[in-house]
């Protein structure tokens, strides 16, 4: 659109700024002048250019922000250009411009310092938080909440105990995000102030630290409604941060229950009334540690609440558990089938609770029938299981397969007797169901009605000779070779689908391979399958034929087949299905081949990730698990850095379970890019977060690359690494942290005398005494003290 009479359209401005980028340095002049272009999409090359041109521009616009504020835009768009500027000497032109006198240019700069993330410039941050101008001081302050707040921990804590209103509030929320234990104390003194408590308090909640939940646990007794909410609001965010530094909260679960007052259940309870919904979510999170069977008919009330209220109070009510089970089974007895449908899931797996279950079945919603059908398997008591087969002729599908499955759960003679009389019920739903639990469990006994359910309908029939291929008996393997031969396609499809399930017989391994020709798609489609289980070389031919069969299932199914099978026969002809233009073909092929040729599969697979196609990329990156050595795991790591979401997803966890020193490798470099994509202080983003997850997974040689790289890390990144160890739970990641504290980098000794604090590993008390009193490093010193204190 052009503008006014004479004005430069869009498209000439653009062109204009971009004939100034491609003159490098004698351009800055021209760009500088045009960082109060009025339209944002012109503004935003400006920035972007002068950003790129890097040390020939920072001058140009220090100079600006020095000696040219009378334009708000221009001040706002040199802010952003030094922000992103790529030269080496902005931190230092920057940190200069904060020595000026005009406060405004200072925090400008200040500013600028925390979106570079300018971990050099931290002293001079510091230093400005002193500034005799407020919003110098507030700026340095969140500058430093960007830049990681570690280094800057006792400057804040200082600025606290200072009582500046207007600087409080910025220091309480960079504490609360600094990831730094000694923000706990700093931070809890503030409760007993009515101006600062709330926000003391959700600071608390954010560092994930073991110590804040004495001082959080201290507000749930106090006599303000609001207050409890937001402690209990805290203390949700405090488990979430917690768990995902170590996996799981036992000790926080600890700590909470020694330090919280005896009213804090008892006020918990009294403020669900008032509280919104993340409030009763947090208040439930809360009584589920805290409370016992006082607090059971509140928790079930809640279960008819919005959703995540009833899944926080169902949470709850697992919790409570061995104590609350009386009162749930007597709501249960006595609730209606809503109240019912919610409760079954929460029982225990426990004899007692099998009564009240086989009661429910009688219930006129199916969704208690399925419940407690489910519940009944989870229990396995056999005296269930007359209730549970007649239960098999319930009307709704959902109840008969869940029925069904209980049925499995159990066993016994009892169970064998009614499992063969309802094989023989007069009622046809019951006889089905039947039938599949008869090839659930092989029973011998019920060839019989087996052999005469081949009578019925076609449905039964097909559930028979899945049943009759669990059974031994030489009448059981006539019975599916003459279904096999049957005029019926369907019957004889589900007889090969069945003589793949049983060991190879002569005569089932060549009536099968008559099959591959036989006029279904689907006879096809089961032999292949069936030959392919049984793995019979002497088809490999006749399989790779029907590569070219012009049915699609049979296609796949016969790759699948062939990758069962041994020699160089199954081989090639897995190579050249992996080069299909049926993309569906190359897919099965490339799973195939990665299991059956290993190492030799790989050009192929990295020939496959360069495919325009997700699903093709996603089975490339799937079959790379069968390929050892550090191509493949570097062919991972591109898919995992560079590659869609679901491939580079598959990449990070073949990557965890991967044995070379190099995969360990690969996901602490993903995991450190993760990390820096993210703020400062926050939740992992959930890219690291799966990363973590990954890096925390067993694997022979983790802990070894674990520790290697916290030998590097820095106070950031190391309290990950030390969070991957804690997670594995187990000896060796314990002794290694032990290790850690150990390694010359003070960052590594700091991130492990935290992590632990927050766990019990063996020998960690006297790790962290001998730290706390003997370690060169006063930071570490410092820490190993507070972990102590707060250890388990």
């Amino acid at each position: 659109m052009n503008g006014p009479a004479g004005a430069p359209d869009e498209a000439q401005l653009v062109a204009e700024v971009e004939r100034l980028r491609a003159a490098g340095a004698g351009g800055v002049a021209g760009l500088v002048e045009r960082l109060v272009e009025p339209g944002w999409p012109v503004r935003r090359r400006v920035i972007a250019a002068l950003a790129e041109l890097g040390d020939d521009a920072v001058g140009p616009l220090c100079e600006a922000l020095r000696a040219r504020r009378d334009d708000e835009t221009r001040v706002a768009a040199a802010v952003d250009a030094l922000s992103a500027s790529s030269g080496a000497s902005a931190e230092a032109a920057v940190v200069a411009l904060a020595r000026e006198p005009d406060p405004a240019v200072v925090a400008d700069a200040a500013q600028i310092l925390g979106r570079r993330r300018a971990t050099g410039a931290v002293p001079a941050l510091v230093a400005l938080t002193e500034h005799a101008d407020d919003n110098v001081a507030v700026a340095a302050i969140e500058a430093l909440g960007r830049v990681g707040g570690r280094a800057a921990v006792d400057v804040l804590a200082g600025l606290l105990a200072g009582g500046n209103f207007f600087r409080t509030f910025p220091a309480i929320d960079v504490l609360g995000r600094s990831g730094d234990p000694r923000a706990v104390a700093p931070l809890a003194s503030l409760l007993g102030d009515p101006r600062y408590a709330p926000e003391a308090a959700r600071a608390l909640g954010r560092t994930g630290e073991l110590g804040a939940a004495a001082p959080l646990a201290e507000l749930l007794g106090r006599p303000s409604d609001a207050l409890v909410r937001t402690a209990a609001a805290a203390l949700g965010e405090l488990y979430e941060r917690f768990r995902e530094r170590y996996g799981e909260a036992d000790a926080l679960d600890a700590a909470l229950r020694a330090a919280a007052p005896a009213a804090a259940a008892r006020r918990a309870e009294a403020c669900l009334g008032g509280a919104g919904t993340e409030e009763q979510v947090a208040l439930c999170r809360v009584l589920g540690v805290l409370g016992g069977e006082a607090h059971v008919p509140a928790l079930t009330r809640l279960l008819e609440g919005a959703p995540p209220v009833a899944a926080a109070a169902a949470a709850a009510l697992r919790s409570v558990g061995r104590a609350a089970e009386r009162q749930l089974l007597d709501a249960i007895e006595a609730g209606d089938s809503a109240r019912r449908r919610l409760l079954l899931p929460l029982v225990g797996a426990r004899a007692a609770a099998a009564g009240a279950a086989v009661r429910c079945l009688e219930d006129p919603d199916a969704g208690v029938r399925t419940a407690a059908c489910e519940l009944l398997a989870r229990i396995g008591d056999r005296s269930a299981a007359a209730a549970l087969v007649r239960a098999l002729g319930d009307p709704n599908p959902r109840v008969v397969y869940a029925a069904a499955a209980a049925v499995q759960s159990l066993g016994g003679e009892e169970t064998e007797a009614l499992v063969l009389a309802a094989a023989r019920s007069p009622e046809p739903r019951v006889r089905l169901a039947a039938l599949r639990i008869v090839a659930y469990f092989g029973y011998e006994a019920a060839l019989g009605p087996l052999l005469g359910a081949l009578g019925g309908d076609e449905r039964e029939a097909e559930a028979a000779l899945n049943a009759l291929a669990s059974l031994e008996a030489p009448r059981a393997l006539d019975a599916l070779l003459e279904a096999a031969s049957s005029p019926g396609a369907r019957r004889r499809a589900a007889a090969a689908r069945a003589l793949g399930r049983r060991p190879p017989d002569p005569r089932a391994l060549d009536l099968l391979r008559r099959a591959l020709g036989d006029g279904d798609a689907w006879v096809r489609y089961y032999a292949c399958q069936a030959l392919g289980r049984l793995a019979d070389r002497p088809s490999s031919e006749a399989l790779a034929a029907r590569l070219a069969d012009p049915a699609g299932q049979v296609r796949v199914a016969a790759v699948e087949a062939l990758s069962r099978l041994p020699g160089e026969g199954a081989r090639r002809a897995l190579g050249e299905a992996a080069r299909s233009g049926d993309e569906e073909v190359r897919r099965a092929a490339l799973l195939g081949l990665g299991a059956a040729a290993g190492a030799e599969a790989l050009p192929v697979l990295l020939e496959a990730l360069a495919s325009a196609d997700g699903a093709t990329r996603l089975i490339a990156v799937s079959a790379l698990a069968h390929v050892a050595g550090p191509a493949a795991v570097a062919a991972l790591h591109r898919e995992a850095l560079g590659g869609d979401e679901a491939a580079g997803q598959a990449a990070v966890e073949l990557l965890a379970a991967r044995p070379e020193p190099e995969a360990t490798r690969a996901l602490v470099g993903l995991l450190h890019a993760a990390l820096a994509a993210g703020a400062p202080g926050g939740p992992a983003p959930p890219r690291a977060e799966r990363l973590l997850a990954a890096l925390s997974r067993p694997a022979p040689g983790r802990i070894e690359g674990l520790l290697a790289a916290l030998a590097h890390a820095d106070d950031e990144f190391a309290p990950r690494l030390t969070s991957a160890l804690a997670r594995m739970r187990d000896a060796a990641s314990a002794e290694a942290l032990l290790a850690a504290l150990s390694l010359p980098n003070a960052a590594a000794r700091k991130a492990a005398a935290t992590t632990l604090g927050a766990f019990r590993a063996p020998g960690a008390r006297e790790a962290l005494r001998d730290a706390s009193e003997h370690d060169p490093d006063p930071a570490v010193r410092r820490l190993a003290g507070l972990a102590l204190a707060g250890a388990p």
